[in-house]
């Protein structure tokens, strides 16, 4: 059996270890994570290993991205199962503070984005989200002091917006995008996937292959509204409520009005029960 990387919930101790990583001019890889971790979280701890020597792995289940009507309460975590699979993955370290450390009495700054977290996408149905991701995200990223840190695409807005205030803010890390992984039925990997039944995960695969077929016509040059709207309608037959199904500039996420605005990506989000899924391809 794998050995359990040494975990760390202080930032003294987590810099010590950092520091420790680092000896002999060693690279070092963030990972951040909410935990309840699945294979597409092991793939970006894959593509973490292949772009630095050490890689810690931060869980915490951050409170200021949920709104009150949210689940953070009921967010799945399983720390245990999750160690054993970071130790199969070959982990250096993890960092798993609690809500105190993070944000300890008296905390009073936040950062508040703009540009791509005022796209009219995620922002438009959770308001208080990006501002709560870019606070924390900050933080991990001022507190392990990584060379490389990796976000999946799945959460395309956020990985822009996180790459942008990276930038805007002259932080000395480089913000490494990881594609979709995927279950066999095209559905993309998710810790909310827990809460779906069987019948739901079969119904949820339409997201994909709506947006994969949405992403050839328009490809092909076909009327971009009219594809759009299609696509929408084929995603609520099924049972979906559609908060958008958009087709954005892929980079700075501006409204696009023709294939001739690309690169071009597109984006949905929807709820299946009480279930929320969002996905995304690029056109």
């Amino acid at each position: 059996m794998p050995k359990r990387p040494p975990v760390v919930s202080n930032v003294p101790a987590l810099r010590r270890a950092v520091a420790k990583l680092r000896s002999r001019g060693s690279t070092v890889a963030l990972v951040p994570t909410m935990g309840a971790l699945h294979d597409g979280h092991i793939a970006l701890v894959r593509l973490a290993k292949r772009r630095a020597k050490r890689v810690v792995v931060s869980i915490f289940v951050n409170p200021t991205q949920f709104a009150p009507n949210e689940d953070f309460a009921s967010y799945p975590r399983n720390l245990s199962k999750d160690l054993a699979a970071l130790a199969e993955a070959g982990v250096d370290l993890v960092w798993a503070p609690d809500a105190k450390v993070m944000y300890p009495e008296g905390f009073s700054t936040r950062v508040a984005p703009e540009g791509p977290a005022k796209a009219g996408l995620e922002d438009a149905f959770r308001p208080h989200f990006f501002g709560g991701v870019a606070t924390v995200v900050a933080k991990l990223l001022s507190q392990c002091a990584p060379d490389i840190a990796i976000f999946g695409e799945k959460d395309y807005q956020q990985f822009k917006v996180i790459t942008r205030m990276a930038a805007d803010l002259d932080l000395p890390v480089k913000i490494v995008g990881a594609p979709i992984v995927r279950e066999r039925s095209g559905l993309a990997m998710s810790s909310r996937n827990a809460y779906l039944t069987d019948a739901q995960r079969d119904v949820a695969a339409t997201l994909h292959r709506v947006l994969k077929d949405c992403a050839r016509r328009i490809a092909n040059k076909e009327h971009l509204v009219r594809v759009l709207d299609e696509g929408l309608n084929e995603i609520e037959s099924v049972g979906f409520t559609v908060d958008y199904l958009e087709a954005r500039q892929a980079d700075s996420l501006a409204k696009v009005e023709s294939s001739k605005d690309g690169p071009i990506r597109l984006l949905v989000a929807a709820r299946l029960g009480s279930t929320r899924l969002i996905d995304n391809v690029a056109v």
